[in-house]
């Protein structure tokens, strides 16, 4: 745990204390609380199919060198045979969430929420306050949050956003650290300019050609290099947060509208190979973003910016919202335009709009082999849309098929999960929050006690069961 700076720098105060929460390996976490099994053990989440990427990772999983976004092949090569991969459950860590920022918003009203797993807030009880204050802000809200989920959480404190996300992050896992005003720009100025929120890779990379590695460097350049090098629209701000000036207030955000993401290359696209992966990295950029947002995506949409900085867009929509990576990809690949015809290409962006909830059933259905004979999609009650109820046409066939990963029930032992299974054979370990590490039992195919069931109800929440929302 780290907490602010040693000596007199508790006691300084400051006019404005701002707090970033992030809370720790967030879909990992979730499946170890809800999935007792799974406490201390690596565990990836993620697809595992030729286009899996890690959605979330462990922090047992981080110390192999696993990550988030990485490809799903080379998180399990990383980790090894003890691995544990499980698909999204998004409908799970949605309602975990919303009972997270539910608690967060008694004690901070307002709060800036910027994904599934954190935000910002700016505690007006906390105004002129000194570090010593806001530390202890920051332990009681994460013992509330403990207290009430289970989770981890750690919170920064600065007096600027971009002070306290940074500080959130150098207090993980499950910390808090508060950076005094007069330590801020010390701090700042030798941290690399990577760290510096709105500067990403391509940038980094041009920065670093110029000998701007540190935050210092950046606020050292004149506001003519900046702006030549950064844009007259990005660079001032940038250069701003730089020297430590962060006056943006915390506000509600409005639920996007749209998730995207866009790369610009240093040479022109002029194959329509290439542009084919590039489209599918920034379709699979956009969704870990969909995925953190917790809704799915109907309309799919490609953004190509030409070398004479023309734009050229198109679009598809799908019959219904999904969060399935390959289904998002492959309707990016459909409408996407050949550098043959159209010119070079210079920036390449996939976005998804119209947002809405989707079942948790429907959006991964070709996840759940770690590499057993069961197969990645379900039949019978799987293929319906309410867990545990068959289709009438399928209503007299038992499930034969049990993806790893699956919610199931069972009369005699209670809710479980799928642990695995092949040859006629599924082993599930029945277990949920509230049990602790449960029992795992082997069932010969079919087992008609054996029922889809309710994700949610892994969470042993009663307010969850009975009306699907914690708050």
């Amino acid at each position: 745990m780290t907490d602010s700076a040693p000596g007199t720098a508790g006691g300084e105060r400051s006019a404005r204390w701002v707090l970033h929460i992030d809370m720790d390996a967030f879909f990992a976490s979730v499946e170890q609380l809800t999935r007792p099994t799974l406490a201390g053990r690596p565990v990836l989440v993620g697809g595992t199919g030729g286009r899996g990427v890690v959605a979330g990772a462990s922090y047992e999983s981080r110390t192999f060198g696993a990550r988030s976004a990485m490809p799903m092949h080379q998180a399990r090569r990383l980790v090894g045979g003890s691995a544990v991969v499980v698909p999204p459950r998004g409908s799970v860590y949605s309602v975990v969430s919303r009972r997270v920022f539910g608690l967060v918003r008694t004690f901070v009203p307002v709060i800036e929420t910027l994904s599934f797993d954190e935000a910002f807030g700016e505690p007006q009880e906390l105004a002129g306050a000194t570090a010593a204050d806001a530390l202890d802000f920051a332990h009681r809200l994460r013992a509330a949050i403990r207290e009430e989920t289970g989770l981890p959480a750690s919170v920064g404190f600065g007096s600027g956003k971009q002070i306290a996300k940074i500080a959130s992050g150098m207090a993980k896992p499950d910390g808090a650290k508060v950076i005094p005003p007069s330590t801020e720009l010390d701090f700042l100025q030798a941290l690399p300019v990577r760290k510096l929120w709105g500067i990403g890779p391509v940038t980094g990379d041009r920065l670093a050609r110029l000998g701007v590695e540190t935050i210092g460097d950046l606020a050292a350049l004149s506001d003519v290099e900046v702006a030549s090098v950064l844009g007259a629209t990005a660079g001032p701000s940038l250069h701003r947060l730089a020297r430590g000036i962060d006056d943006r207030p915390v506000t509600e955000r409005a639920e996007a509208k749209q998730i995207s993401a866009e790369s610009t290359f240093a040479v022109d696209i002029v194959r329509a190979a290439e542009l084919r992966a590039a489209v599918s990295g920034a379709a699979s950029h956009a969704h870990r973003r969909l995925l953190a947002d917790g809704r799915g995506a109907r309309t799919v949409v490609v953004k190509l910016r030409r070398s004479d900085m023309s734009i050229l867009t198109r679009s598809t929509t799908l019959p219904a919202p999904t969060t399935d990576l390959d289904a998002l990809t492959a309707a990016a690949h459909r409408v996407m335009l050949d550098p043959l015809e159209v010119g070079p290409i210079r920036l390449v962006g996939v976005g998804y709009s119209g947002l809405s909830d989707t079942h948790q059933e429907t959006l991964f259905p070709d996840l759940g082999d770690l590499g057993d004979s069961a197969s990645p999609s379900g039949t019978g009650a799987a293929a319906t849309g309410a867990p545990g109820v068959p289709d009438e046409d399928t209503a007299a066939e038992p499930v034969v098929d049990w993806p790893t990963g699956t919610d199931v029930s069972h009369p005699d032992h209670g809710h479980g999960w799928v642990q695995g299974g092949g040859h006629g054979f599924v082993t599930v370990r029945f277990e949920t929050r509230a049990t602790g590490p449960g029992r795992a039992q082997t069932f010969r195919l079919p087992e008609p006690r054996l029922t889809r069931a309710d994700p949610l109800d892994s969470l042993a929440w009663d307010e969850v069961a009975e009306s699907g929302d914690p708050d």
